[in-house]
């Protein structure tokens, strides 16, 4: 592929993701319109604080997720792989992909 191709590529891209922020940032001023005419400044400030809380727990569930599938799933499953080359006939990248399913599978059975 061309570069100018790619670059054609990308600036189409940029377009469309400058109207989607458009339209989304002209959608968040209709609602921030609507909360200070129907609550006031304060409810503004009530809706910003929700918001920022929301953000926070999503994003704390999503860290604890994560690291909660490196130190059952991942680690386990690399170390369960290493094993198995040492005892069986397979290699590691033949081992992981059984090691990760196990491991896997005793997640699901075990939540």
């Amino acid at each position: 592929m061309p570069i100018s191709s790619l670059l054609n590529q990308a600036q189409d891209l940029a377009d469309q993701a400058a109207v989607r922020a458009e339209e989304y940032s002209e959608t968040a001023g209709s609602v921030q319109d609507y909360i200070l005419d129907n609550f006031g400044q304060n409810g503004l400030y009530a809706a910003y604080i929700v918001t920022a809380v929301l953000v926070l727990f999503i994003v704390s569930r999503l860290a604890k997720l994560s690291f909660s599938a490196i130190k059952y799933l991942v680690i386990p499953a690399v170390a369960l792989a290493f094993l198995a080359t040492f005892f069986l006939p397979f290699s590691f990248a033949a081992a992981l992909p059984v090691s990760v399913t196990v491991c896997s599978l005793f997640l699901l059975f075990k939540g």
